[in-house]
């Protein structure tokens, strides 16, 4: 994380919190080696209420929609579909897509790609569809 959270005390009273902002990048690669699972995406930065993540996926995900907001897909290698009930948007690396809300979609990479997704922190992978392909939330890497 780019901010390192430390508390220390003034006196033997008083308890304060202090940030220290440290000036470095986040290395994409360096965090997508950090993990091999599939459809579950990592949070490496915030940016006020949105999370920046990255994942690693291969085959189909189930269909799903976010209700409440738009959901971007940054293509880092690999390539990727967003398919739709009445068509389809093919991404390569370097490419992004905006999925609006409500838009019932369903990610698919006939090989391993690395995605890059922005979205509200607190928003669920698998939207209102729920299921086993649910991952777990707020996992930092």
């Amino acid at each position: 994380m780019n901010l390192v959270w430390q508390a220390h005390q003034e006196n033997k009273s008083e308890n304060s919190l202090r940030i220290i902002m440290e000036y470095m990048p986040i290395n994409l690669k360096e965090k997508l080696s950090k993990f091999s699972d599939h459809w579950s995406p990592k949070i490496i930065a915030q940016m006020n209420d949105y999370h920046f993540k990255v994942v690693k996926f291969s085959g189909d995900f189930v269909w799903h929609r976010h209700e409440e907001t738009d959901e971007v897909f940054v293509v880092l290698d690999g390539k990727m579909s967003i398919q739709f009930r009445d068509g389809k948007v093919d991404l390569a690396p370097g490419e992004l897509f905006v999925v609006p809300k409500g838009l019932e979609h369903k990610p698919f990479a006939e090989k391993e790609c690395h995605i890059m997704l922005v979205e509200p922190a607190g928003t669920i992978n698998t939207g209102s569809a729920g299921g086993d392909r649910t991952a777990a939330d707020n996992v930092w890497i």
